[in-house]
């Protein structure tokens, strides 16, 4: 039950082009790709305090500093690391193929799923 959707979302060198940071978007799921020694991450791309985009923030290190309010996160693991965020951001785990930023997401829901009762 814990499989996996893999898919690319955005290429190694586009990510290094933008400066490490970047917003990337898969079916429902907006993220934000981080790049820190050598290493790729992701997170939801919204900070769980104002709901700014976080791909639009300041990377130091392993913190994303968030452009609204400046509460930062981990990238590695999506824990707030400054106030005022309090609540962890969503992280994705990730891979590299080739030149591919590849990332697991969780399986949508089955449609029956969703109903009361059943």
């Amino acid at each position: 039950m814990n499989e996996r959707i893999w898919e690319q979302v955005a290429s190694l060198a586009d990510l290094k082009a933008a400066g490490g940071v970047m917003p990337a978007v898969f079916d429902r799921f907006k993220l934000a790709l981080y790049l820190a020694d050598d290493v790729v991450y992701a997170t939801a791309d919204l900070c769980s305090h104002g709901g700014a985009r976080l791909s639009q923030g300041y990377l130091e290190g392993h913190l994303i500093e968030c452009p609204l309010h400046q509460g930062l996160f981990d990238i590695r693991t999506g824990e707030a690391a400054g106030l005022p965020c309090k609540r962890a951001v969503r992280t994705y785990p990730v891979r590299i193929e080739g030149d591919g930023i590849v990332v697991g997401f969780p399986p949508p829901l089955p449609a029956d799923s969703a109903a009361v009762g059943t």
